[in-house]
């Protein structure tokens, strides 16, 4: 059995390709949170970024550049940004991008259809990758399929930087990092939101349920394939509904990817503890609400196995679309996390705007600059967020107004 630990990123010091034209490229930018993301990059990079936006329609493309142009605030010099080429059904195109720059940011899902021909592109260039997928079973067989090949090159594969999952990825770690490290720690993230869920997350959620047996098998392999943490025991518990006394909310069991993100962070760092637990709740104010999450999400489970219910339920989401800037305004988010080791226990909150779209492409903006500019782990291959960019994003998430906090 193998360690999880993540290897060194090759020739530590000259892995990066500093030599390529671009820095960044935003692939999907004609996309609701691509667009989202490049406009937050546009507001908010150094001046010295060298990125660019990429997509299948170039005139698509040049009408997003324009528009980031035209905002108040914003330098002129946007209106100059590069535009790349690249098709997801096009597997030289990739090739192409990942070879012309140091970073790719993808918007651009369900990554278990589309995904897959970018992080082979990436792992194979050297070339850094960042995504916003949910999908367990995407990422598990990226990880069997990439992971080797991008420890080799030096590629660093960071899934998972959107809503999913740093917001509960950074939450354990930061509550953990108030704990003593040599002790058995046991911990829980509780998510509560007000917002509009985003198209993606629907579309991937209710595919992910229709390929349970699928998953479940990709999954095996990867755990047979990846090994555990010697010396140590690092596990993921479900959890059952209940209340809990600490919080005051009702909790059910939430079948997200973050667990297993949370999990694959605490298996790779010690800081965690000899033995460490995670469970993973939605919260509630009563228990009706809480009957009615748990009866939503076993009926979307169940309609999910229905090829044709499945597909109304899809076509009610239409992909590219979200809720606009008023009604995102008046959404938000917490993540609250409950960690017990050493005879104490720490109660750290998150706290952020609109979880499916402004937030989740603020993160997703910040852990590209973080990899570009901060002086993170020498690590390759495929990382959590915490792995990749730990207290550097946290701190980057906090300036940008993001609330990470003791309570």
């Amino acid at each position: 059995m193998s360690d999880p630990t993540p290897a060194p990123r090759p020739d530590a010091t000259s892995a990066r390709p500093h030599d390529r034209e671009l820095d960044v490229v935003v692939l999907g930018a004609t996309g609701f949170t691509g667009r989202l993301t490049a406009e937050y990059l546009a507001r908010h990079a150094p001046a010295d970024l060298r990125w660019g936006l990429a997509g299948r329609n170039a005139e698509k493309l040049a009408a997003v550049r324009t528009q980031l142009a035209e905002i108040d605030g914003v330098d002129p010099s946007v209106a100059d940004l590069t535009l790349v080429a690249a098709d997801v059904e096009d597997p030289d195109s990739l090739r192409a991008l990942a070879e012309r720059t140091r970073l790719v940011v993808t918007t651009v899902g369900p990554f278990l259809a589309h995904g897959r021909p970018l992080v082979a592109a990436c792992a194979a260039a050297g070339t850094d990758y960042l995504d916003i997928t949910g999908e367990p079973e995407f990422v598990d067989q990226v990880w069997l399929d990439h992971h080797a090949e991008a420890e080799a090159t030096g590629a660093r594969i960071v899934h998972a930087c959107g809503f999913d999952s740093i917001p509960h990825d950074l939450g354990v770690r930061f509550a953990v990092g108030e704990l003593p490290d040599d002790v058995p720690i046991t911990a829980r993230g509780v998510v509560r939101a007000s917002a509009i869920f985003s198209s993606g997350t629907m579309h991937s959620a209710l595919e992910q349920f229709a390929r349970a047996r699928p998953m479940s098998k990709v999954h095996a392999a990867r755990r047979k394939a990846e090994g555990r943490p010697e010396g140590r025991r690092v596990r993921g518990v479900a959890g059952k509904p209940h209340r809990d006394r600490t919080l005051g909310y009702w909790l059910v069991p939430l079948p997200t990817i973050d667990p297993m993100i949370v999990v694959r962070s605490a298996a790779a760092d010690a800081s965690y503890g000899p033995a460490f637990t995670y469970s993973h709740y939605a919260g509630t104010k009563t228990l009706r609400y809480a009957a009615g999450g748990a009866a939503a999400t076993g009926l979307l489970a169940t309609a999910a196995q229905v090829g044709p219910v499945r597909r109304a339920l899809l076509s009610r989401f239409p992909v590219g679309q979200g809720p606009d800037e008023k009604r995102r305004a008046r959404s938000w988010f917490t993540v609250d996390v409950v960690a017990e080791g050493g005879g104490r226990t720490v109660h750290a909150r998150v706290r952020g705007g609109d979880p499916g779209y402004t937030e989740t492409a603020k993160m997703l903006a910040e852990s590209a600059l973080s990899l570009t500019y901060d002086d993170n782990p020498e690590v390759a291959g495929m990382l959590t967020p915490a792995q990749a960019m730990g207290e550097h994003l946290t701190a980057r998430l906090q300036a940008a107004g993001m609330t990470f906090e003791v309570l």
